[in-house]
């Protein structure tokens, strides 16, 4: 498979990918609400991520691949004893450690959620359904590595897809079962617990069985075996160690802000503000990071660093020119876009309009994070997971000592725009000292140019924002703040802003935009990239 095709199915499986998983995030808002049923289900769902994560997830993600390929290349079956053994360490280890959570599941609740009582009971009840999924999250991973270690790249992309179609109908099938509206901790009934928990693992469950045809199609047979003298496992176990750091250090800051957010029945309302934040740079910013990663890890195995820094360059000149103007309109039009989205179901019109000012906050984290993200690569080119490491740990602290003073100067209904705004505040710490380090390490980073490009974008999307603010005001006025007033409002302000904002940077002769276009037409696999 050319890099054209590979990149282009991992485009389209990555936006089919977002668009379902932000269906499934309306539906399970519309199914339970932003209140403490809300917060039971969110906590104890996102646990065994959390659980993955520490255990295996982030060695799987950073590091099984090369360790794969080098087996592949070495052994004489072409890794696939290896790749066996792998699969057999993962369930034997990822099963124990299920088991171990399943008997401490209300001690894991208590350290991430500060509500008591029924609230508790609920999350512990929801948590010991989805504890299993941890075992599934390590298997899919690893089944996905070996697939694209053997250039099989579609199911891993599209499998997600699955896992959230199916919550999807889990969350409609919920509404039908009779119970309170919207849901309380105290009011749910079996049933729907039941229904939501089960269906929401089921997703997980499916999402990975869903593999094992492509693993078939490639010529893998797993055979039970368990190796743990293989070179492979201890050269990943020599890897491993700054990526757990980097991803514990992450853990802590994370359990500090479920604790603050949970206390003031905020966490629902902090994730979903996230989860819309995280839209535009999972199209933008990872089609842009996707595309030049391999070219500038190859510079950099050439020691070649007038060509790294070029390649850095352009990556945070390309992501900025779209990931600026998106930055400013989601900050001035927070609350009717989350209004449009969420105002359903069980989420009140008061509860949307808490998830847009969390919305707006997180906007201004939106283009730091997305620089901090691509200069990461430039580490990672280098073969260098020390130092992302060492500088999350000033980012988490950051993160921690803002969210702690910002809780305590607003008002407890703000707490999530108060994390939000610590989440920012830490990103910027963060690209300020990796942009420090990459200055050093490549003799300047073209910081000049990308100021004036920075420059250039900021004027052009804050103009188009202001007068897409104004356009979603007035249409408010004339049709009304409900969800159909800021559904009209949003698609009329965004085409203006659009607009405004093309002819700007069409003025300003901004040659990153049509070099942006080319590198997204390249991942969606035109003919020209090979």
């Amino acid at each position: 498979m050319t890099l054209g095709r590979a990149s282009g199915t991992m485009a389209i499986g990555t936006v089919a990918s977002r668009a379902s998983g932000f269906l499934r995030t309306v539906a399970i808002a519309t199914a339970i609400g932003t209140g403490a049923a809300g917060d039971a289900y969110n906590v104890a769902n996102t646990t065994p991520n959390i659980l993955y994560d520490l255990l295996l997830g982030g060695v799987l993600s950073s590091v099984i691949v090369p360790v794969l390929v080098r087996a592949t290349k070495d052994d004489p079956d072409r890794g696939e004893a290896f790749a066996s053994s792998l699969l057999t360490l993962v369930v034997l280890a990822l099963g124990g450690a299920v088991l171990v959570a399943m008997v401490a599941a209300p001690l894991i609740v208590s350290a991430y959620l500060a509500a008591g009582g029924a609230e508790r009971d609920l999350a512990v009840t929801f948590l010991r359904w989805f504890l299993p999924q941890v075992i599934f999250y390590g298997l899919g991973a690893t089944i996905g590595a070996i697939l694209n270690v053997r250039q099989s790249f579609a199911a891993p992309m599209f499998a997600p897809v699955l896992n959230n179609l199916i919550v999807i109908v889990t969350c409609a099938a919920f509404v039908l079962v009779p119970g309170p509206r919207p849901p309380t901790v105290g009011g749910i009934s079996d049933a729907q617990v039941t229904v939501l928990a089960a269906g929401t693992t089921l997703g997980v469950v499916i999402m990975t069985f869903a593999l094992l045809p492509s693993l078939r199609a490639v010529g893998f047979r797993y055979r039970p075996r368990l190796d743990l003298s293989h070179p492979g496992l201890r050269q990943a176990v020599r890897l491993a160690g700054w990526t757990l750091l980097y991803v514990a250090v992450s853990q802590i800051g994370y359990l500090v802000i479920v604790r603050l957010s949970s206390s003031a029945t905020a966490y629902t309302v902090y994730t979903y503000g996230y989860q819309i934040f995280q839209l535009p740079y999972a199209i933008i910013a990872v089609s842009v990071i996707t595309a030049l990663l391999p070219r500038m890890s190859a510079h950099a195995a050439d020691n070649r660093r007038d060509l790294v820094r070029q390649d850095l360059s352009t990556g945070m000149r390309l992501a900025a020119v779209m990931i600026v103007p998106a930055a400013l309109m989601l900050l001035a039009l927070g609350r009717p876009i989350a209004v449009t989205v969420f105002n359903h179901g069980a989420v009140s019109y008061a509860g949307a309009l808490r998830i847009g000012d969390t919305l707006s906050a997180f906007a201004v984290a939106l283009v730091p994070f997305s620089l901090f993200q691509v200069q990461l690569r430039a580490f990672y080119a280098h073969q260098d997971s020390r130092t992302p490491a060492l500088i999350n740990i000033g980012v988490v602290a950051t993160n921690i000592v803002c969210a702690l003073v910002l809780s305590s100067l607003l008002p407890e209904k703000h707490r999530p725009v108060a994390l939000a705004l610590a989440f920012a505040a830490s990103y910027l710490v963060g690209v300020a000292a990796s942009t420090t380090l990459l200055q050093a390490r490549l003799d300047g980073i073209d910081g000049g140019r990308i100021s004036r490009m920075l420059t250039q974008v900021t004027i052009a999307g804050g103009l188009s924002a202001v007068l897409a603010a104004v356009v979603a005001w007035g249409v408010r006025v004339i049709i009304g703040t409900g969800w159909l007033g800021s559904g009209v409002s949003v698609l009329l302000a965004c085409a203006v802003g659009v607009m405004i904002y093309l002819t700007a940077i069409v003025r300003m002769r901004l040659a990153e935009m049509a070099a942006l276009v080319t590198t997204v037409r390249g991942r969606f696999g035109s003919r020209s990239a090979h």
